[in-house]
């Protein structure tokens, strides 16, 4: 018997002891971060999931585990078949699950803390004629059976200077403020622990792909802020930095406050908020608004020190990048080198450079078949040689004191079939399509999405990924509300001049191997004489060079071509005076002008 059937069997008998038929739950903690402290992942703990997006449906007789096009493979890898089914979003969801396998009568529990409202009224809508129910428990049962979960971190916060910041956190809130001014509004709940890092200027080491605290927040129409945090994180230096407009409460005492609120107008965002939030808002008698989160847009468009913090950011990545792939280039071909090992070597070059943090996401390292799953994590159950004459694919970046990175390479390890080489030319004629574009300003992303697959649909195939995704500055690697998306969600943003989004197109084969090319983008202004609105394009940020073995250059336009040439001279000129001479010989090879074949 596996540990996950044993979980499944005690919380069970746990939901037989309070009256309930089931649970719903998922990835992510009380501010539905993407990459959660070790204490928060109940889900990982109670089914094997180890992905950082799913949903699972526990009922007394059969459980289901529901997971994206990134995660289905990985799922049926790491989860027990015989305790979960694997349910794909969006062909199904835990909604029209309940409403096909539940019972009229059935009180489904979940924790209000780790929900949306969003997502809750979602699955109350499709449950609404089945008698299926969800009711919110006070205390949840997970964490009354994890006999050994650890606690909540206590890293020490840190201030980020205005030299890296670009603005002050008091002009930050005193923005927040005029615009609650403006809508006639109390207060707005920050509960989204980058929106807290971005207002007040601040980062910690709470969460382990992020610089983040474990803190709530309750902006005020004074420009004041209510800060909810465990008070041994601050040093006398952080609260000189936060100063008389910021008042300290305890982590635990967030709750209460909303409570206390009684004829109040606060705004609370409903996609970025748990649904416990507009039920403790409710029981103290306060006027609930839906309202975006204040700082979402302002976070996301980045000022000029941002920007430039992240053009540094990515050179000194690039040069740990380019190191990696020069060595891999020397050892792969030997077949010594294992996806783990080479994820660590690559981590090794990272630590290596000025102002790094930490990784800005677990690194996928993946060779041959399991490069053709989106977001896998090399384990010591899975992780497979790097062979010659087979494809290697590494996504990963890091967190500098300047910036964020995310950056994906497709190497060719010897070499490799037709097929593979013009498949990943079909997904370079995408990225660059993305990267050469001109768009109105406040285009929304999924409208841009199809240039990136033009090439691929053109033979018949497609991906089921997102082309990108918003980036934070020293924050989370995945930021919205701007995407590039096939289809738009709730709370997407068109994308304006300062954002900065990934690039990244791919195509996966299940079972044989898997592509992507991915870099960072930043959206600029482009002057077109005559032009009825503002227009933007973008401008790449990452640096480094893109494997040329790989590229059939019969399948390029000249004008793609242009493009590919005029990028490698850039990372030859960028990259090149910073990495040792041996790099830079190899490096000037790899950035050699292509011409037609």
């Amino acid at each position: 018997m596996s540990r996950y059937f044993e979980h499944l069997i005690v919380l069970r008998a746990e939901l037989a002891g309070v009256g309930l038929n089931g649970f719903l739950l998922a990835t992510g903690d009380e501010h539905i971060t993407e990459y959660p402290a070790a204490y928060a992942k109940r889900l990982e703990w109670l089914t094997g999931f180890k992905g950082s997006t799913a949903s699972a449906v526990v009922l007394m007789d059969r459980a289901a585990l529901f997971v994206d096009g990134r995660y289905t493979v990985a799922a049926r890898d790491q989860v027990d078949g015989d305790c979960y089914q694997i349910a794909p979003v969006p062909h199904t969801g835990p909604g029209a699950w309940l409403a096909e396998h539940g019972r009229d009568g059935d009180r489904i529990g979940y924790d209000p803390r780790l929900h949306t409202r969003t997502f809750i009224d979602q699955i109350r809508s499709t449950l609404a004629i089945s008698g299926v129910r969800l009711v919110p428990v006070a205390t949840n049962p997970l964490d009354r059976l994890w006999l050994d979960q650890p606690g909540r971190p206590l890293t020490p916060i840190f201030v980020q200077p205005i030299e890296k910041a670009g603005r002050s956190s008091d002009d930050k809130r005193c923005a927040v403020a005029d615009l609650l001014k403006a809508r006639n509004l109390d207060a707005s709940i920050l509960v989204a622990l980058d929106s807290i890092a971005w207002l007040l200027n601040i980062r910690a080491s709470d969460v382990e792909f992020a610089p983040l605290a474990y803190a709530f927040g309750i902006c005020w129409r004074d420009g004041s802020v209510d800060l909810f945090v465990d008070e041994s994180k601050l040093s006398y230096t952080v609260l000189d930095h936060l100063g008389p407009g910021v008042r300290i409460f305890g982590y635990d005492e967030f709750y209460p406050a909303l409570e206390s609120m009684a004829g109040r107008r606060i705004a609370v965002d409903p996609d970025l908020s748990p649904i416990a939030v507009y039920q403790a808002l409710a029981k103290g008698g306060a006027q609930v608004r839906d309202m975006a989160d204040p700082t979402r847009m302002p976070k996301a468009i980045k000022n000029p020190v941002e920007i430039e913090g992240m053009k540094q950011a990515h050179l000194r990545d690039g040069a740990a990048l380019t190191q990696f792939l020069h060595w891999l280039s020397g050892e792969a071909p030997k077949g010594r080198q294992t996806e783990m090992s080479a994820a660590e070597r690559l981590a090794g070059f990272r630590r290596a450079e000025a102002g790094f943090h930490g990784l800005s996401f677990p690194t996928i390292s993946a060779a041959d078949a399991n490069a053709a799953l989106p977001h896998y994590e090399a384990t010591a159950e899975t992780d497979r040689p790097i062979n010659p004459n087979s494809i290697y694919l590494v996504d990963s970046g890091g967190q500098y004191s300047g910036g964020t990175t995310d950056v994906t390479r497709t190497v060719a390890i010897g070499d490799v079939r037709k097929e593979i080489r013009d498949r990943f030319t079909r997904v370079l004629k995408g990225h660059i399509a993305i990267a050469r574009l001109t768009f109105p300003a406040g285009t929304m992303g999924f409208r841009l999405d199809p240039f990136a697959r033009r090439a691929l649909w053109e033979v018949g195939l497609d991906y089921a990924l997102g082309t990108g995704h918003g980036v934070g500055h020293f924050l989370n690697v995945h930021e919205g509300p701007a995407h590039m998306l096939a289809t738009p969600r709730p709370g997407d943003a068109g994308i304006e001049a300062g954002m900065i989004l990934s690039n990244e197109p791919g195509y996966y084969k299940e079972g044989d191997y898997g592509i992507r090319i991915e870099n960072l983008v930043v959206a600029v202004p482009r002057d077109i004489p005559g032009a009825m609105r503002p227009m933007l394009g973008f401008e790449t940020i990452t640096i480094a060079p893109i494997d040329r073995m790989l590229i059939d250059t019969a399948l390029l336009t000249d004008a793609e071509l242009d493009w590919l040439n005029d990028y490698h001279a850039t990372v030859l000129g960028s990259i090149g005076p910073l990495v040792p001479p041996d790099v830079r010989s190899w490096l000037e090879i790899q950035t050699s002008p292509i011409g037609r074949a």
